[in-house]
């Protein structure tokens, strides 16, 4: 028996449409406003509630406050500090700030540093100072004198800030 192509072609309709209905019939039987079986074995697994898809964990929705973890004051102020060296590179959302060389005003030595601002906290912990010349190391005395001037200077703004 020979089949034209109009025929072919309402077979393929057929067959679409039996698949359509049959998908459709596989569907959540559950009522509405309660949760289906697979709903609340999917909820059982989440770590965190909140978070309902894969594209929660990469964010986008969430609140750019609440997830970056960088005390502001000490990230202003470490900038205000170290103003005489050049910025080669600063990640707010890491905390990082690293600079190149340069000499500080009245100074005769040049030095490049590295902030690590690692904790939302206005504390000493929270700040982090890798200080270097150009024959190694800087002593501990200057970084210690740099992260001093650093927190000063963080806690002058948070000062300032209160005061609006």
């Amino acid at each position: 028996m020979r089949m034209n192509r109009s025929g072919l072609g309402k077979g393929l309709i057929a067959v679409a449409l039996t698949a359509t209905l049959a998908a459709t019939g596989c569907g959540d039987r559950s009522a509405p406003g309660e949760q289906s079986q697979f709903e609340r074995s999917r909820i059982g697994q989440t770590l965190d509630p909140e978070r309902e898809t894969i594209a929660d964990l990469f964010g986008g929705g969430d609140d750019p406050n609440r997830t970056v973890e960088v005390n502001r004051y000490i990230w202003n102020a470490a900038q205000d500090v170290l103003d005489f060296l050049p910025v080669e590179a600063a990640d707010p959302f890491s905390g990082v700030l690293v600079y190149g060389y340069g000499t500080p005003p009245g100074g005769a030595q040049t030095y490049r540093a590295t902030v690590y601002v690692r904790d939302p906290a206005l504390d000493a912990r929270s700040l982090n100072v890798a200080l270097a010349t150009r024959s190694g190391p800087a002593s501990p005395d200057t970084v210690r004198a740099i992260e001093d001037a650093i927190l000063t200077r963080a806690r002058q703004l948070r000062i300032q800030d209160s005061n609006l």
